[in-house]
């Protein structure tokens, strides 16, 4: 990887206690401004952030081993990227594409037909996050296949509106009390490795769902099939192989749209640009956000030219859709991607990760602490499902205590999963080497009974 100047120093550093006294103020004032349906996964603020550093209001270091839930993969003040967002501030801010449009979203649009799977004619439609990527992508499903129904699989998450709520499993936080939620949408279980029973390999996983959505729905009435290649706030499972296959193919089949969600695990994060690639799956529609564009506001859904042409004129689109600092940021971010190889160094840090969280697994079970269930993932995508000691149960209490002893030591990391018993690392890939493996060393001092 091409040496990266970092702004701030690389270290871990704590002068308070976490959180500190400023935080614990700021912590005050936004409980009397800001509504309390919106939650955060730490109570310290961010004055500062580099590489894989955050620097909170009282001074504190901490190491970043969530990048903002998979947003900032090539740091959160990357100089390319912030200079390029200088640059199309002093320009203009605003015109809306819709109105007078601006080169930067075709140069947006170009690069991403061009790096998403497929060599066929594509076209892309910019919007602002994953949740309206997703539900464009519905949108042009439906009208281009003329059809209502829309699949979607056990733990997936696909955002907060309501269409992307109902695609979502998980009722609380997401759900609870917000509907009636949309119609049509139908929920089929997922190629789950560590759950599903003895001897479901992927393809077996996929069949099963299949045979249920001909049981239920008949092809013929299916708009799409919406799947996470790797799921997110699920907790990053990765379906067995053949499941991704078998589903495009049955799909392709059927004349049923296949859409990749890749919100999350799109741009490197898995070590290659999209995880779809993985088995060579190549979408119909694919819906992208959070490391697109360095930290700004932008999503898209890239598509068979013929699917998203399929849409009447005015039919897509938003005020700020592809705004044109977003645009700019965006393509300093994939640019910086390809110039740093990102790709090669999400693999790095997969390696680097997979190796210490084993030695962990295997210290822990020697001593009958056998919690970890499972370490999963891709690239710099891994997470480590937390069980019950010698069980598959769930054991979300270890995993909540776990994050919140790896903050105390100064380490962001993040949960997830439908039962909340999943950690996940989701670290810029610019991190260095020594802040990961020091990162790695707290989380392993986390996991270890007192």
């Amino acid at each position: 990887m091409t040496a990266i100047p970092y702004r701030l120093p690389q270290k871990r550093h704590l002068v308070t206690e976490l959180p500190g006294p400023r935080s614990v103020a700021l912590t005050e004032r936004r409980r009397r401004a800001v509504a309390a349906g919106l939650g955060s996964a730490t109570p310290v603020f961010a004055v500062d952030a580099d590489g894989g550093i955050i620097v909170d209001a009282d001074g504190n270091s901490l190491i970043d081993l969530g990048s903002g839930i998979a947003v900032t993969g090539v740091g959160a003040s990357n100089p390319a990227v912030a200079d390029a967002v200088a640059a199309q501030a002093h320009r203009f801010t605003h015109t809306c594409f819709m109105v007078t449009p601006y080169e930067g979203y075709v140069a947006v649009a170009e690069k991403l037909n061009e790096l998403t799977p497929g060599d066929h004619e594509k076209r892309t439609v910019l919007f602002n996050s994953g949740a309206e990527a997703v539900e464009n992508a519905v949108k042009v499903a439906r009208l281009a296949t003329g059809r209502n129904a829309v699949v979607a699989f056990d733990h997936a998450y696909h955002g907060r509106t309501n269409l992307t709520m109902t695609l979502t499993a998980k009722s609380i936080p997401y759900k609870h009390d917000f509907g009636p939620f949309a119609p049509e949408v139908y929920r089929m279980p997922m190629s789950y490795p560590l759950r599903d029973p003895a001897g479901t390999d992927g393809v077996a996983a996929a069949y099963r769902a299949i045979g249920m959505i001909d049981t239920q729905l008949t092809a013929d009435s299916v708009a799409a099939v919406i799947v996470e290649p790797i799921q997110g706030e699920g907790g990053f499972i990765v379906p067995a192989p053949g499941f991704l296959p078998t589903l495009a193919a049955w799909c392709g089949m059927h004349g049923v749209v296949f859409i990749a969600d890749e919100v999350q695990s799109g741009f490197c994060r898995t070590g290659a640009w999209f995880a779809s690639e993985d088995e060579g799956v190549v979408p119909d529609l694919i819906t992208t956000a959070k490391g697109i564009a360095g930290g700004m506001p932008l999503s898209a859904v890239t598509g068979r030219a013929d699917l998203m042409d399929a849409v009447h004129p005015g039919g897509l689109g938003g005020t700020y859709s592809g705004n044109p600092v977003a645009c700019a940021a965006a393509l300093a971010t994939i640019e910086q991607m390809s110039t740093l190889d990102l790709n090669a160094r999400a693999r790095h840090i997969g390696e680097i990760a997979f190796a210490s969280l084993s030695a962990t697994t295997e210290r822990l079970a020697a001593t009958g602490q056998d919690v970890i269930g499972e370490i999963r993932g891709r690239g710099a995508m891994i997470a480590v499902e937390l069980v019950k000691p010698g069980t598959t149960e769930p054991n979300p209490e270890l995993a909540k205590a776990a994050a919140a002893h790896a903050l105390s030591r100064g380490v962001v990391v993040l949960t997830c999963g439908t039962y909340g018993n999943v950690l996940r690392l989701l670290p810029p890939m610019v991190i260095d080497d020594d802040l990961l493996c020091e990162g790695l060393q707290i989380l392993d001092e986390a996991l270890t009974p007192a």
